[in-house]
C-alpha cells in the first residue's frame, strides 16, 4: 500500500493538517489500516522535500500541507501504472511452505491445515464486518471485498498444495516421517488413487 500517494490524493481536496490526513486516510480506507501519526509526518516530510507537497505555518500555528504541480503529476502517473506483475512476490506463507517440505519429519499437510483454519478464521471476521456494515460505506465495502478475494485465493492455493502432497510419494521432500520413509510399499497392496482436491471453503 503506497502512504504517499493516498496521502497526495487526499491533498488534492485542498491544504491539510498531518493530524486531519490520518483520521481522513483511516475513515476513506475503512479504519481496516491504521495509520501512526508519525508515519504521517515522517512521510510528508519526504514529499516536501522532493517537491511533491508544500507546508506553510503561520503565527505558531500547525502546518498545512497543499499538493504541488508535481505531486499531482506523481499521483497521476501512480494511478495509471500497473503494478508489477512481472515476478511474484515474495510470498512468507509460499516460502513457508517451500521450507517445510525440504524439512525431514515435518508434516506439511499438517502445517497447511493450521494455515486454512487461521485464514478460513480471519474470512469468518470480514464477512461478520461486511454484513454489520453500513451498504452506503463504499470506502469500507470495497476494503473488505478485496480482503475476502485476496483470503480465499491463498485458501484455494493452500488446498492446491494440499492435493499436490497427496499425490506424491512418502519421501523427504513430501515432508514425510523417517520411519514413514523406511517402510517398503507391500507388493500385492493394491495403488491408492489420488484424493480429489476438495473446494476451498469461502
Amino acid at each position: 500500500m503506497s502512504i504517499r500517494h493516498a496521502l497526495l490524493a487526499l491533498l488534492t481536496e485542498g491544504a491539510k493538517y498531518g493530524l486531519q490526513l490520518r483520521q481522513e486516510f483511516e475513515a476513506r480506507t475503512g479504519e481496516v489500516w491504521p495509520l501512526n501519526v508519525g508515519q504521517v509526518y515522517t512521510t510528508l516530510q519526504r514529499l516536501e522535500r522532493e517537491g511533491l507537497v508544500e507546508s506553510d505555518e503561520r503565527d505558531g500555528a500547525q502546518r498545512r500541507f497543499r499538493i504541488t504541480a508535481g505531486g499531482e503529476r506523481e499521483l497521476d502517473t501512480w494511478l495509471r501504472t500497473p503494478p508489477d506483475a512481472t515476478a511474484p512476490p515474495r510470498d512468507e506463507l509460499v516460502i513457508k511452505v517451500q521450507v517445510a517440505v525440504r524439512m525431514p519429519g515435518v508434516d506439511v499437510r499438517e502445517i497447511l491445515q493450521v494455515h486454512r483454519r487461521r485464514l478460513v478464521e480471519e474470512m469468518q471476521r470480514y464477512t461478520h464486518l461486511k454484513a454489520e456494515a453500513d451498504p452506503e460505506d463504499i470506502a469500507l465495502g470495497l476494503v473488505v471485498d478485496a480482503e475476502l478475494f485476496r483470503l480465499e485465493s491463498v485458501v484455494r492455493w493452500l488446498d492446491a498444495a494440499d492435493a499436490r502432497l497427496r499425490r506424491l510419494p512418502a519421501t523427504p521432500t513430501a515432508g514425510a516421517a523417517p520411519s514413514d520413509r523406511a517402510k517398503p510399499a507391500a507388493a500385492d497392496e493394491p495403488a491408492q488413487p489420488a484424493p480429489a482436491r476438495e473446494e476451498a471453503r469461502r
